[in-house]
């Protein structure tokens, strides 16, 4: 979880804080003062206070966005984790994958329709305001902060939520999201370069000075879309290669045998059906433990026969199954949450056991897949 301060909960969530949200409000604070200032001259030490009060509408607004997200995600079956309030506005994390393309395009598209919502409603509550006061600036400075946010977060380049549309969209005509997550990913690249030559290329075509604060900021947004983009664009071929592994390539040969069953006994039905593992199963067929293979090996020779395999077996609770056809991410998804109480699973096949699943050996192979 995000360190910070919870401050609330949205969806089930905590909401978080960041100390990094500070300096991000003193920053923005110092930015907007000049305005205030040249509207208000006579405010004195009151334009920082009344600078402030923009700088939290401007939070409550990202605030409301990502809990849009959050809404959404968790009406499309996600579990919501946290939203956190940062340096760079704020970003909403939950579990599970989209299954859709709808998903996705659905989670996405809200938080800038709330911010575009906002700026209507800030405009017209401006527009009916029969004098230029400072409440009057503050809806004005709403209105359009929102837009912007709206707009840009718009863009069609991951990490913006419009990226994340485009990741959709394209998985939706293609079939395939890591081809949308790799396409997104360079649009978002190309975005992030865009900011920048806007930036510098802007002011000289038009024949004005080129402005170091703004081409500064510019850098640091193209940056930020450029590591985001980055992270997207690897996190697509991860899921590629992830999609190859499969728990039928993963685990090991295993036959099942009844409890009361003989060190020797079990160790014979392992060697006819060609499997270096054996589980054991209750009268009803359930599996419920598994032989350790360490101390099976340590059993005397003269005692194999007499000795039930339930003596060298270690216990297995119910969850600990999993299906033999899954691959790719239902794969990680269903070891990570059976594997929550035992790091062997046992691998079925319509109910069958055929095979035993180290968790440590799927560990190893996404980190292969990874590295690849």
């Amino acid at each position: 979880m995000t360190k910070g301060w919870v401050i609330g909960r949205v969806s089930g969530a905590p909401v978080i804080l960041t100390p990094s949200w500070f300096l991000a409000a003193a920053v923005l604070t110092l930015l907007f003062a000049p305005t205030v200032r040249s509207f208000a001259p006579g405010l004195g030490v009151g334009i920082y206070l009344v600078s402030f009060v923009f700088v939290l509408l401007l939070f409550v607004s990202v605030f409301l966005h990502e809990v849009a997200h959050a809404v959404v995600a968790k009406s499309r079956g996600h579990e919501v984790t946290e939203l956190a309030v940062t340096i760079w506005g704020g970003h909403t994390a939950y579990s599970g994958t989209s299954r859709r393309p709808l998903d996705g395009i659905l989670i996405s598209v809200v938080g800038p329709l709330t911010n575009l919502l906002l700026a209507v409603v800030c405009w017209f509550a401006f527009q009916a305001q029969p004098t230029m006061t400072v409440p009057a600036l503050l809806l004005y400075a709403a209105a359009f902060s929102n837009a912007f946010v709206g707009v840009f977060n718009l863009l069609p380049g991951l990490p913006l939520d419009g990226g994340q549309i485009l990741e959709s969209a394209v998985w939706a005509v293609t079939g395939s999201r890591t081809r949308g997550t790799i396409v997104a990913g360079w649009v978002g690249r190309v975005m992030a370069v865009g900011v920048v030559a806007w930036a510098l290329g802007w002011p000289l075509l038009n024949g004005y000075e080129v402005d170091l604060f703004t081409v500064a900021w510019a850098a640091l947004i193209g940056a930020f879309l450029w590591s985001g983009a980055g992270a997207a664009i690897t996190n697509g071929r991860t899921r590629e290669a992830v999609a190859g592994l499969t728990v039928a390539s993963l685990a090991y040969p295993a036959v099942a045998v009844p409890v009361a069953t003989t060190v020797s006994d079990a160790v014979a039905a392992a060697q006819r059906a060609g499997a270096g593992h054996v589980v054991l199963t209750d009268a009803l067929g359930h599996p419920v433990a598994y032989a350790d293979p360490a101390a099976v090996a340590a059993v005397p020779p003269a005692q194999a026969p007499l000795t039930p395999v339930g003596a060298v077996a270690v216990g297995l609770p119910p969850t600990a199954q999993v299906d033999v056809h899954l691959a790719g991410q239902a794969m990680l998804d269903a070891v990570a949450s059976a594997t929550r109480d035992a790091p062997l699973l046992v691998v079925t096949d319509a109910g069958r056991v055929v095979g035993l699943l180290d968790v440590s050996h799927v560990v190893a192979a996404l980190q292969a897949a990874r590295g690849r």
